[in-house]
């Protein structure tokens, strides 16, 4: 048994070996909050109250190898929730959470969206409970993605439907009416890119949804594109999340499978991370 002060202390230390101090402090509360039950505001008033986190040393040893903390405590928190993750999911970004309002600002009540390459489900899900009475489909094309997305669903947003798909395939064959909406955000890191990246997101996360081919980064945007042009209702909306290197490109590509009113937003780091187009 040690204080909560003791406990707090041992796991800033060993996240302090790969973030700076903010980011350490951040991670080792969310770890006392998973696994011990404490608030922040649990630890500044009785710091000196025990607590028994179980495995401290085996989680202390993984965050100095840079495992995030996210699959360390086997969540991670989006929009007002709080998702399953598993090493075989990317965590959610806040950037993400975004690109859903977005999605949710200029989708009707009762739209139909179709979220492609789901992970999580944190796109779909926050969809769902973000655009009244929607009627949300998202595919996946690995089994491991879609339990921890369909556990996900069943908890916060149980009528979201979710398939197995391929975004580089014809996963048009797989629904028999058109969407309002059809959002991604898909593997974008061309793979030059990977020596730029930290360790806890390139030894950690899965590649198949990070990473693209040098010779060819927007392999998943053109194919999903390609077929949300046969699924999209005249003026439905394809919505991406984007990276930030390759907003030209993104724009000629959209541009030439025969989108109109092609508008990029920025994230709020203030990087261009988003891109919508319509069609008609």
């Amino acid at each position: 048994m040690a204080s909560r002060r003791e406990v707090l202390n041992i796991l800033c230390t060993a996240a302090r070996e790969c973030y700076d101090n903010i980011e350490a402090r951040q991670i080792a509360e969310m770890v006392l909050e998973a696994k011990g039950g404490l608030s922040r505001n649990d630890i500044l008033v009785e710091p000196n109250m025990e607590v028994t986190i179980e495995d401290l040393d085996t989680i202390v040893e993984q965050l100095k190898r840079w495992q995030p903390v996210q699959y360390i405590i086997g969540s991670a928190e989006f929009m007002d929730m709080t998702l399953e993750v598993s090493d075989a999911v990317l965590i959610p970004r806040p950037e993400t959470e975004e690109l859903v309002m977005w999605v949710a600002e200029e989708c009707a009540p009762g739209s139909r969206i179709l979220d492609v390459g789901t992970g999580s489900g944190c796109i779909a899900i926050g969809v769902a409970r973000s655009v009244k009475d929607s009627k949300v489909s998202a595919i996946d094309i690995s089994d491991a993605v879609l339990a921890v997305a369909r556990r996900n669903g069943a908890e916060y947003a149980p009528n979201v439907e979710f398939l197995k798909g391929d975004a580089l395939a014809d996963f048009d064959t797989l629904f028999d009416d058109k969407f309002d909406a059809v959002v991604s955000n898909p593997p974008y890191i061309p793979e030059q890119d990977i020596s730029l990246m930290r360790p806890n997101v390139v030894d950690y996360e899965p590649h198949m949804a990070l990473f693209v081919p040098d010779n060819d980064p927007l392999i998943f945007y053109r194919s999903i594109a390609h077929t949300a042009r046969r699924m999209l209702r005249e003026g439905g909306g394809l919505y991406f999340e984007i990276y930030e290197n390759l907003v030209e490109e993104m724009c000629a590509m959209l541009r030439a499978e025969g989108y109109g009113d092609v508008r990029v937003r920025e994230d709020f780091r203030g990087k261009p991370r988003m891109i919508c187009a319509k069609i008609g």
